[in-house]
């Protein structure tokens, strides 16, 4: 959730779709701004995504090696993916993720955070879910592997060597490195978390 602007500040004059892909949606919106005149935003327009940090009854959470193309090489990472399935709701999206990436399904699900990951010029939200209590499932029906999955590496990696991994820089994706440093957080903490179905 973001705080409006008061008082009418920062309104859209106008708006036009530049590009509309399979996932995006590049679009160029004029704004007024508050102290007069407007400015032109270009604004990427996402679905949203989940991500989920799944920690084992050993306190290891899991982890995917997986290629992205736009950094040209692997990132580790969460089980996590797109809000794009029409009617399914978030936490919906992050256990069939969970299933679909790494063959878990969780007893206990919380939401740990959430963030904007480039609101400098994206409105990609990403609910990030802790889930315990794991156990193994088939993959769902009528799901393929496929494209970069088919290269993914799943490991378990106990919680605080995920959280330096994170400090040493070979974990820089940036939903891992929050939901890794807030799973810390919560576990060393106790922090009270938002119900599971909290945006």
């Amino acid at each position: 959730m973001s705080e409006p602007a008061a008082g009418g500040g920062y309104r859209v004059l106008g708006s036009e779709t530049v590009y509309e892909g399979r996932v995006i949606r590049l679009v160029r919106d004029t704004v007024a701004m508050p102290g007069g005149g407007d400015s032109v935003r270009e604004v990427v327009r996402h679905p949203g995504a989940v991500a989920v940090v799944a920690l084992d009854d050993e306190g290891r959470v899991v982890l995917l090696r997986q290629y992205r193309h736009p950094v040209g090489g692997y990132l580790w990472e969460l089980p996590a993916g797109l809000r794009d399935a029409a009617g399914e709701e978030p936490l919906a999206t992050a256990q069939r993720e969970l299933a679909e990436e790494v063959r878990l399904a969780a007893e206990r699900w919380s939401l740990l955070t959430t963030t904007y990951s480039t609101p400098g010029f994206c409105d990609e939200l990403v609910l990030v879910y802790l889930a315990e209590g794991l156990s193994d499932v088939d993959r769902p029906e009528g799901f393929t592997v496929e494209h970069e999955e088919l290269d993914m590496t799943v490991e378990r990696v106990p919680l605080a060597e995920a959280v330096q991994r994170v400090f040493d820089g070979s974990i820089r994706n940036a939903a891992a490195v929050i939901g890794l440093l807030a799973a810390a957080q919560h576990r060393a903490a106790g922090t009270t978390l938002r119900p599971v179905d909290a945006q």
